[in-house]
């Protein structure tokens, strides 16, 4: 299979790749290399990929309308996994121009050319954001999604919409994945699991928002691999049983699915937070802080639907993905 992975050097990216490169498709990576958080942990990343001899990367920011039409026209591609995005809910307070133009644009310019260039499957990423207010638990695909509290959030529920459109009228096979807080090794800096990491070895306070009285679906990355290459080997097709009076957004006419990829378990952030601790050795010094903006409680996916139609069987849980991503931590910056 001849694969597009947008953000391949990203944390989910770049083990995707590694994933596909493994089994023997062929991957055309692409990545703006943007410094959000450190180049160099993108750019290590890569060089594991470009071990592969089916592995081709081209700098390249979807954002770009020209340089995703000469991608488009000069490659051929079975499946687009579009995971190329801005990220981070409190980034998106300060910097929203950002968010529009990776998140918006750059979809809009990944969809048209995945229609010009008449690509099978276009498997992209959405996320748990687009629950946003909504606090009925488990969080079901064809539950409310409607009232975003951050842009980011907002953003990913519009990609969701602009997909289905485009499989509506075009008939492109497209899926979105909400993915629930990922974590493990080659994770993104700026994520909780990392920071706190950081901060506890040096010593320093910890920030716990809510005053700790928070709970997160937390999703180890290789599950989450495994569910991105379940979407990617059944490609979405039209629901038979899809009723236009009562619409789900998890389903449709059109070749349009949506899933949600998460551990299905709720852990409270202090427990969470003790996995660390257990693994490192170390006592976190917590400073108890009120809730953020654009953030929420607490998050939980119903994943019956994922396993029903993908097999997705996530397997690790937080002892064992913790006790990785402490080992690679500790490896990666000789702590």
């Amino acid at each position: 299979m001849r694969v597009l992975a947008t953000g391949a050097a990203g944390f989910i990216g770049a083990s995707l790749c590694r994933r596909l490169l493994d089994r023997g498709d062929v991957v055309f990576g692409i990545d703006n290399l943007n410094d959000y958080y450190d180049v160099r942990l993108k750019q290590d990343r890569l060089a594991l990929l470009q071990a592969f001899s089916n592995f081709r990367f081209a700098h390249h920011d979807v954002a770009s309308r020209p340089e995703m039409e000469t991608l488009f026209g000069s490659g051929e591609f079975d499946t687009v996994v579009h995971l190329a995005a801005q990220a981070g809910v409190r980034h998106s307070i300060d910097h929203p121009g950002q968010y529009v133009d990776s998140n918006l644009v750059g979809f809009a310019n990944i969809l048209e050319g995945c229609r010009r260039g008449d690509v099978g499957h276009l498997v992209y990423a959405s996320s748990s954001s687009v629950y946003g207010l909504n606090t009925r638990e488990p969080f079901r695909e064809d539950g409310p999604a409607d009232h975003p509290v951050s842009l980011y959030g907002a953003t990913k529920k519009a990609n969701e919409a602009m997909a289905h459109a485009y499989a509506h009228l075009y008939g492109l096979a497209a899926t979105g994945l909400r993915f629930f807080t990922v974590y493990g090794p080659w994770g993104r800096p700026d994520m909780a699991f990392f920071m706190f990491m950081r901060l506890m070895l040096e010593g320093r306070k910890i920030p716990v928002f809510n005053q700790g009285n928070m709970a997160r679906d937390f999703t180890y990355i290789d599950d989450v691999v495994e569910g991105v290459i379940g979407a990617i080997d059944n490609p979405a097709k039209p629901d038979d049983g899809f009723d236009p009076a009562r619409p789900s957004a998890a389903s449709s006419t059109a070749p349009h699915r949506i899933y949600n990829l998460g551990s299905g378990n709720r852990i409270p952030l202090m427990d969470y937070i003790h996995a660390i601790e257990d693994a490192l050795g170390i006592q976190a010094d917590c400073e108890f802080l009120p809730m953020q903006a654009g953030d929420v409680v607490s998050t939980r996916a119903d994943i019956s639907r994922v396993a029903e139609w993908l097999g997705y069987r996530p397997k690790t849980d937080i002892q064992t993905g913790i006790g990785r991503f402490v080992k690679w931590y500790r490896d990666y910056y000789g702590v």
